[in-house]
């Protein structure tokens, strides 16, 4: 409801209007429409839904790849979403520098490419750290030879398998790195004014920070344009939620490795006491010898038991399970 005007509000209203201070067809005047520019050399092929639910599933390829590379680097590995837009290929292309890392991969069963930019410095880290570095980078940059082309491609293939699982609530995936090129010039396998979606990586190795880029074009992903909602792939991942899903998560935990250990007792010494031991001498332990052991899972007091031994090896019985109250 409108607000209402008091009388003397209406009385200097109506003495506005006679002395014409005020215009009745600017009163009932309606305001200009905004209107927007449409710039047909760059169509909007990609909404903000499909750039959010591409975000979502490139978080999930972020920490597969978080988890996956350090195997290969030995080294801590933190890889996460930083943004994602549309752009033309032209202006992607443009962008980059020469060399650089692209990775060709062939996103079957769709039809068409997509590109993975990995940064130059992560590369030399890379490089670095499989070949026995530190995992630093080089201070100016250089052409890669062929033997480094090589082991950047056993990365390159790993960043291409894990594409597979973060895609399956959209579509079952088989990507393949056709091939990498240092040189951009060689890399045009997009026309150039497509439109494209980029999603940017942010990826620290250790002391180095670095981008990389992965180039979706609309082509590419034409046929699979109506599943990039988030309604329909978290619809999706429900879905593939069956029965037997917590069995299956059961099962694998089960083949879990965990480290135990039996703690015969403990001790303190000097380390002059230390230094001076010698065969023969013995240590006196905080615990008795008809005491029970204590047998750890991980860092967590789980059993007693006591000692002996199954054939030639060492062995401990179990006398009791320490519960969590305890």
């Amino acid at each position: 409801m409108g607000e209402v005007l008091s009388q003397s509000e209406i009385d200097n209203l109506l003495a506005a209007l006679s002395t014409g201070e005020l215009d009745v067809e600017q009163m009932n005047g309606e305001e200009e429409k905004q209107v927007k520019n449409y710039d047909f050399s760059r169509p909007t092929k990609f909404s903000k839904e499909h750039l959010r639910t591409l975000e979502f599933i490139f978080e999930h390829y972020s920490r597969l790849v978080s988890t996956n590379l350090p195997v290969y680097l030995r080294k801590n590995v933190q890889v996460e979403v930083a943004s994602s837009e549309t752009v033309t290929f032209s202006e992607f292309s443009n962008a980059l520098f020469n060399p650089a890392i692209l990775g060709i991969v062939n996103f079957a069963p769709l039809n068409g490419v997509v590109i993975i930019d990995l940064a130059t410095n992560l590369g030399y880290a890379m490089l670095d750290r499989m070949l026995g570095g530190s995992g630093a980078p080089l201070e100016k940059s250089r052409d890669f030879s062929e033997i480094e082309l090589m082991i950047i491609q056993k990365v390159m293939v790993m960043l291409t398998q894990h594409l597979r699982e973060p895609w399956r609530n959209v579509i079952e995936l088989s990507p393949v790195l056709s091939r990498i090129e240092t040189n951009p010039q060689f890399a045009q396998v997009i026309a150039p004014n497509d439109m494209i979606a980029i999603v940017t990586l942010n990826m620290k190795i250790g002391d180095v920070e670095g981008l990389i880029n992965v180039c979706l074009p609309f082509f590419t992903l034409e046929d699979v344009m109506d599943k990039l909602n988030t309604k329909f792939w978290f619809s999706t991942m429900q879905e593939n939620r069956d029965e037997n899903y917590e069995e299956y998560i059961e099962s694998m935990i089960r083949k879990v490795d965990v480290p135990i250990k039996a703690v015969l007792g403990k001790s303190r010494i000097s380390v002059a006491e230390f230094l001076n031991l010698q065969l023969g001498d013995c240590i006196r332990l905080d615990s008795k010898v008809d005491n029970d052991m204590d047998v750890y899972v991980g860092n967590i007091r789980k059993f007693t038991a006591l000692p002996g031994a199954n054939g030639d090896s060492y062995a401990v019985r179990i006398t009791s399970v320490v519960r969590e109250e305890e």
